[in-house]
């Protein structure tokens, strides 16, 4: 048996682990930020009746500017933020992840540089880097906030091609003041070179403002976000940007032809046009999501703030040893790699009171075996 190393692949791709979390069969899964609502009958029927009004024209191919999704795009974001954006405006691909990676394509590449802020959403530096472009890790502070002089000193420092900024951040949860985004944006161009991206992948999970209203007068902001998260549309593989329509133009020399199926758009476009009754559980989360913040708190555990679907909480001492004592008692959540910390997803509220009580039991027996080895 050979593997991908024996193979003449990149040299730096040599050793390299892929990209997963796992995917387990158990009670309780909390470990990968889903939205834990299904889509209601409604959504359903719409999802169908859209889909098979496409299936007879398969043999053709999609619209390869999906016109029509992203200007549905256009309206749902306008509606959100309160900036008036056009079609032109928006651009969508098969999840933000293949967005970040056109991005990339466009705007980084070999010879030029990312920079991100540690810890951040590990596929930025794994897109980076397959697209051939120097990724650059600068760190956040202690309880994972981001002042915009420390930000501002990492560009001044480093003069990065794209700069990435995630907001609300994962796997942390926490959020950027939109001063934050002002001040790096405008330290870039003062470098005279850069794109900056913010990745508001869970952006309607918080209280925060969208740099989104940032768009006007800065031609090189994008502003990512995703279908995935508040729209309960993981499965269907929907992200989008939002910037001027130059960058637009400069994604459609890297994207591939025909990249989102006549399918996915249909079913996109049902499902904004049912926004509301999707997006009915965002605010039910944020309730599991502070709940879950209060309760480890109230446990005497370390809680990043968060703005997002997912808390991440520390004072573990081996994380390790207490995800696998979180599986044995059938909930799944993540391991993000920080030593003594976990990432959690605001779950229904049966599946977050499972977890709950599960966590304070795996404490409150890890405690008293290390009073008896005391």
């Amino acid at each position: 048996m050979i593997t991908a190393d024996d193979l003449p692949i990149r040299e730096d791709l040599r050793g390299v682990a892929a990209y997963g979390a796992p995917q387990m069969d158990v009670a309780v899964r909390l470990n990968t930020n889903e939205n834990p609502h299904p889509p209601g009958p409604e959504v359903i029927a719409a999802i169908r009746d859209a889909a098979a009004e496409v299936a007879g024209s398969l043999q053709r191919y999609p619209d390869r500017d999906a016109v029509a999704l992203r200007t549905d795009l256009a309206e749902y974001l306008t509606d959100e933020t309160g900036v008036e954006l056009s079609g032109e405006q928006l651009w969508a691909a098969n999840g933000s992840n293949e967005v970040l990676s056109q991005l990339m394509q466009a705007f980084a590449g070999p010879g030029r540089s990312v920079l991100g802020f540690e810890p951040t959403y590990s596929m930025h530096s794994i897109i980076a880097r397959g697209t051939g472009s120097d990724y650059i890790a600068d760190a956040r502070g202690a309880d994972f906030s981001l002042s915009a002089d420390q930000a501002c000193r990492a560009v001044a420092s480093h003069r990065p091609d794209v700069v990435m900024l995630c907001s609300p951040n994962n796997p942390t949860g926490t959020a950027l003041n939109i001063d934050v985004i002002q001040a790096v944006y405008a330290e870039m161009i003062s470098t005279e070179r850069g794109v900056l991206i913010v990745d508001e992948a869970y952006g309607e999970f918080s209280k925060r403002p969208s740099a989104v209203s940032l768009l006007a007068g800065r031609p090189r902001l994008v502003v990512t976000r995703t279908m995935s998260k508040a729209f309960a549309f993981a499965g269907a593989r929907v992200g989008y940007f939002a910037a001027d329509p130059a960058v637009i133009d400069a994604v459609l020399r890297v994207r591939l032809p025909y990249h989102l199926s006549a399918l996915t758009q249909a079913a996109a476009r049902a499902a904004l046009a049912n926004a509301t009754i999707l997006q009915a559980g965002v605010e039910a989360l944020k309730i599991e999501r502070d709940r879950i913040v209060e309760v480890c708190r109230a446990l005497g555990l370390r809680v990043a703030d968060s703005d997002a679907n997912f808390v991440l909480f520390g004072g573990l001492g081996d994380q390790q040893l207490v995800w696998q004592q979180l599986l044995d008692r059938g909930v799944l959540v993540r391991d993000v790699g920080l030593p003594g910390w976990l990432r959690v997803t605001a779950g229904t509220t049966e599946e977050t009171t499972a977890f709950l009580e599960a966590l304070t039991g795996i404490l409150s027996t890890n405690e008293s075996h290390d009073q008896e080895s005391a």
